[in-house]
């Protein structure tokens, strides 16, 4: 199973004021936006996302999404590694995921793009 971290999640509460302080204050580049509840921003390796409650997995909390080619068989391991699962695996629209916390209350969130 490989696991490869593509992006951290950031908690907002005005998504165009975050934005701002990341595109027009720190230079980070737009790479997507939807709506007025998430957002995308170039960190290089690794992409800035920006979401209010309505998108965010565990609203509050910094979030690591991590990719990886088995989403089912990194939340089993997860838990029996002594983390916990947030929302088991699901697809969305776009990938299949988890939310999960490690053994420290760390939120991550395993993603694999679905095969459609």
């Amino acid at each position: 199973m490989s696991h490869e971290v593509k992006m951290i999640v950031l908690s907002t509460d005005d998504l165009d004021e975050s934005i701002k302080f990341y595109s027009e204050g720190l230079g980070m580049g737009l790479k997507f936006r939807d709506g007025t509840h998430f957002a995308a921003l170039d960190g290089g390796a690794i992409t800035l996302a920006l979401a209010t409650s309505v998108d965010h997995p565990i609203h509050g909390q910094v979030v690591v999404g991590i990719k990886t080619d088995d989403v089912d068989a990194a939340a089993r391991a997860t838990e029996e590694a002594g983390g916990g699962i947030v929302q088991g695996p699901y697809d969305d629209a776009h990938e299949r995921r988890a939310v999960v916390y490690d053994n420290k209350g760390n939120g991550l969130v395993f993603y694999s793009p679905l095969n459609r």
